[in-house]
């Protein structure tokens, strides 16, 4: 029970964000539950959530540095944010 808690918190966050469900997405994180359970032969059920969720950071950090996220978008978040750079005055 505790461990679809998460997939279906992302699913319905996505849904709201996005206004679309993508079934891959959804299932990535109970597959990887299931990988983490199996490489780490533990019953502790918060561990393996834990664990999931750093992964996921440590990807979704290393997938925006490749795609040079910050300098992308670096004009939306100006005009968004109305923020202002260093050099920027």
């Amino acid at each position: 029970m505790i461990l679809i808690v998460t997939p279906l918190l992302g699913m319905i966050r996505n849904f709201v964000k996005y206004k679309q469900l993508k079934p891959l997405i959804f299932l990535r994180t109970p597959i990887l539950y299931i990988f983490l359970f199996i490489i780490l032969q533990t019953n502790n059920f918060w561990k393996i959530i834990v664990l999931e969720r750093w992964l996921m950071f440590i990807y979704k950090t290393c997938l925006s540095l490749y795609r040079n996220d910050y300098h992308t978008r670096k004009t939306k978040y100006i005009k968004k944010y109305n923020l202002t750079y260093g050099n920027s005055r």
